[in-house]
């Protein structure tokens, strides 16, 4: 996969970080027209760029005023009764869902306990599931694409948030960052991956020693993939594990001395963690209330009905919510065609454009509500509501053109592969061999296992 670019200093436009989730409009100088003459110029001024498969890499060059212009101006109108609607069909999903089984899959009804066990581990999928489409909903809160009131928003979102232990304005300003800074290996917030020296200082080994390692075996991704989907996310809350480790920078001094890890400072619950203001301090407070109250009632419920019966009927459901909230997350910025980028090589609109697109039928489109298959424009356009997001979607990959990433091979299969190959391929990043100037600061992932693109060979340093 191959793309195009112009040089730096004829788009300024393009080298500044987003205001909001969604960017003010700048000036635009570049045309489709000019993109195939303008490439060869960006790209023997970054050098060869090479991503993991061995496909040429070149930065994309179009501005923020382009994407802009190309979307239909009624895929950001907000609708607060189209948004509702959503809301209660998800909530009538799992009740209804609830009711069906709790009523029906009784021993007088299905006399075999194994076929009963099973069924009842459907039930936990199916709530897993419209689960998830809640948990999108209010990430659509978040970003204010749920309707025009940011009080129902934000109202409607700590709501459903709080319901699955998630602390929503905490989580909504944190990635109100990750958005602004997408791919940006010192200010991302989300699955900021392993430079070649933290991965071989995380295995105890050296830099240059990491491409004459042995195959990392199946068994030892299979058990890191297991770890990251059960506890990945209540992780990333409670120690921000695959967010950016960079707090000293943090302004008023509120990252001092802390790093990302359990008990360090760095967490979605704490209103002086680096992760936010001083100002957002009652936000934070606010949204600790929210999960406070949800853990309270969770805890009369199980004392009333019993561990098991809760098992069943929350939390097991709960771990599926965390599950796929990682897994999309996860292939949503990591893939072996995707870049990330040192603060100097770094735009927004690069960022942006690190992120790719996948498929998951009708699971995706209709109870995730379509966050999988159009997080290519969610990065460009947040407050356009996802019942929107596939015209809008088509009118900006006529302006990214080849910049534009998809996977949708095999459907809803395929995406379950990608989490596979990800986590085969996608061990560390690092520079491409040929890359020159700026393009020293596009990194891309290499791996130990001998898969794609050989990583950097480097000599021992010296004694």
């Amino acid at each position: 996969m191959t793309s195009t670019t112009v040089d730096s200093d004829s788009s300024p436009s393009t080298r500044m970080g987003s205001p909001i989730d969604s960017p003010r409009h700048s000036a635009s100088s570049t045309s489709l027209s000019s993109m195939s003459s303008m490439g060869e110029k960006a790209s023997s001024s970054h050098g060869k760029l090479i991503d993991t498969y061995g496909n040429e890499f070149v930065v994309p060059d179009y501005t923020i005023k382009d994407i802009h212009d190309a979307i239909p101006k009624h895929c950001f109108e907000r609708s607060a009764a189209k948004g509702l609607y959503y809301v209660f069909r998800d909530i009538a999903c799992l009740a209804t869902t609830f009711y069906l089984f709790h009523t029906y899959l009784t021993p007088e009804n299905v006399p075999s306990t194994t076929a009963r066990g099973a069924l009842w581990g459907l039930y936990t999928v199916l709530q897993g599931l419209f689960g998830t489409g809640m948990w999108v909903l209010a990430h659509e809160c978040g970003h204010q694409a749920f309707s025009p009131s940011k009080v129902l928003n934000d109202t409607v979102g700590w709501v459903l948030h709080s319901s699955l232990l998630v602390p929503y304005f905490s989580w909504k300003i944190s990635h109100g960052k990750h958005h602004k800074a997408t791919g940006n290996m010192h200010r991302d917030m989300v699955f900021v991956p392993k430079t070649r020296e933290e991965r071989a200082s995380r295995i105890g080994r050296l830099a240059h020693e990491l491409n004459e390692l042995g195959e990392e075996t199946p068994i030892a991704t299979l058990i890191h993939l297991i770890g990251q989907q059960l506890i990945g996310w209540p992780y990333y809350l409670t120690g921000n594990i695959t967010g950016h480790n960079y707090h000293e920078k943090q302004r008023e001094g509120r990252g001092k001395g802390k790093t990302n890890g359990l008990f360090r400072g760095v967490n979605h619950f704490n209103p002086s963690s680096p992760l936010y203001e001083a100002k957002d301090a009652k936000l934070i407070l606010l949204s600790d209330l929210g999960v406070g109250l949800t853990a309270t009632a969770l805890f009369f419920l199980t004392k009333s009905f019993g561990f098991s019966n809760m098992l069943v009927w929350y939390f097991l459901p709960y771990l599926w919510v965390n599950h796929w909230l990682v897994a999309i997350t996860f292939l949503q910025h990591t893939d072996p065609t995707l870049p990330h980028y040192e603060p100097e090589s770094w735009n927004y609109v690069r960022g942006a454009a690190a992120t790719i697109d996948r498929e998951f039928g009708f699971i995706g489109r209709q109870l995730l509500h379509g966050i999988i298959e159009t997080h290519v424009l969610h990065h460009y356009v947040s407050t356009i509501p996802f019942y929107n997001a596939d015209e809008a979607s088509d009118a900006i990959k006529k302006v990214m053109g080849r910049h534009y990433r998809s996977d949708t091979r095999d459907g809803s299969i395929g995406f379950i592969k990608a989490l596979w190959r990800s986590a085969r391929m996608c061990q560390w990043v690092e520079p491409s061999e040929g890359a020159e100037g700026e393009g020293k600061g596009v990194l891309f992932f290499r791996n130990a296992n001998g898969i794609g693109t050989e990583p950097l060979k480097l000599a021992p340093p010296k004694v």
